[in-house]
């Protein structure tokens, strides 16, 4: 595949109070601690994904005797669409229909069906087909219910789906500044979310299955965000952009922990500085949904501890004077034998955003928060927003596995 194209894609602005934004990631993370979905990425197998090259709208995995194929690296390569940081969310330009009408999506690993009609309502074309089938799906922080339609979907001149399953939402609750989702997690995600139906295929599936991408991958790549309405990330469907990384991919099996395995769920240990362990190994999820990095209530104290953060009652988060920051210790997570270091000033948030959160000018805020339960639940952590702003994520459905790599702004000095 050629090398990803940028696309200069705008996004709308959400601002949020630091309150709300902990109060929606603990949310989502209680409703992904319920398990709500049975099926998880690993019991997605590969050649269930090449069926649906031959095979109608409602193919894709649910399940199958065949064990997953062993780890392997996707090929570098692929094409890109960028992704607009909108000061807590990542959104993506996508158009819909013939001639195509353009909705601002926010782009979810940890959900698969992709909806819009909640800001801005949908536009019917000749490509638009009534499936007859009802869609609902529900979320942490909100929910959509609808019909489904199938329609031609436009994520950039290279990137274009042909029948791709939508949601077009008749009402929707607990969102604002977009108009829906693009769910990029694992299929069986959709599992019991569209009548008469058990799975619907991700666009990611489409776009293997219709011959556009040649491996069933996305890769993601962010830079820690300096401004607000800055586009600066992008999306690479069916490969690795190589020239976004400093290093290998480091491939890991999703977990076989439930209900971690249900998303995105990877093991990892989690130690501060050179030998205070904050996570003993356990499960938990890479999420592009979760603002804050969530770590489980005990871990979280033991980071509290640490760092001598004190809890703002403001904002909900911990904050620290600029002495303690020059004395603060990286976090590193042990990833598949991997370990990745998140720096002193990656696990701060944004200084020139506090305004964005509440927060006051001048006063540093981490980044780390309560998840709201013990460890030993199966999801112990949720590596969401500030950790993705520093590393290259890669997520093949094909080979059931989540790839992790050093970029250029893993280490940088921005916040």
């Amino acid at each position: 595949m050629s090398i990803p194209t940028a696309l200069p894609f705008s996004a709308t602005v959400v601002g949020q109070h630091a309150r709300d934004i902990l109060a929606r990631d603990r949310s989502r993370a209680q409703k992904l601690l319920a398990g709500v979905n049975p099926h998880g990425p690993a019991r997605t197998h590969f050649h269930q994904l090449r069926k649906t090259r031959h095979h109608g709208h409602h193919g894709g995995g649910g399940g199958g005797s065949d064990a997953p194929p062993p780890p392997s690296d996707p090929p570098t390569g692929g094409t890109g669409v960028d992704v607009t940081d909108a000061g807590v969310t990542y959104t993506a330009s996508v158009g819909v229909g013939s001639p195509a009408t353009d909705y601002t999506l926010l782009i979810d690993t940890g959900s698969s069906n992709t909806w819009l009609g909640a800001d801005k309502k949908y536009v019917k074309t000749s490509t638009s087909k009534s499936t007859g089938g009802e869609v609902n799906v529900s979320y942490g922080s909100g929910s959509f219910s609808g019909t489904e339609f199938t329609d031609t979907v436009t994520l950039g001149p290279e990137l274009v789906i042909a029948s791709q399953s939508i949601g077009v939402a008749s009402t929707a609750q607990g969102f604002s500044g977009v108009d829906g989702i693009l769910g990029v997690g694992p299929v069986d995600l959709t599992s019991g979310t569209v009548s008469d139906t058990q799975t619907v295929p991700t666009v990611v599936d489409n776009l293997f299955a219709q011959g556009t991408i040649s491996q069933a991958t996305l890769g993601i790549f962010y830079e820690p965000t300096t401004g607000a309405n800055q586009t600066n990330g992008e999306l690479t469907f069916g490969g690795v952009d190589s020239s976004k990384i400093t290093g290998d991919v480091s491939f890991v099996p999703i977990t076989s922990t439930s209900p971690a395995n249900n998303y995105w769920g990877i093991d990892q240990t989690v130690t501060y500085g050179n030998n205070t362990t904050i996570l003993d190994s356990t499960a938990g999820i890479v999420d592009t949904g979760t603002t804050l990095l969530l770590l489980a209530t005990d871990a979280f104290q033991a980071y509290e501890k640490a760092t001598g953060g004190k809890l703002d009652n403001t904002t909900g988060l911990l904050t620290i004077t600029e002495q303690q920051f020059e004395n603060l210790q990286s976090l590193f997570f042990n990833i598949g034998g991997t370990t990745f270091e998140l720096t002193a000033n990656a696990q701060i948030w944004p200084r020139s955003q506090n305004s964005t959160i509440g927060g006051q000018e001048g006063k540093i805020y981490l980044i780390t928060a309560d998840l709201g339960s013990p460890s030993g639940q199966g999801l112990d952590f949720i590596n969401g927003f500030g950790f993705l702003q520093r590393f290259y994520s890669v997520f093949d459905t094909g080979n059931t596995q989540v790839g992790l790599a050093t970029t250029a702004f893993t280490d940088a000095e921005t916040n």
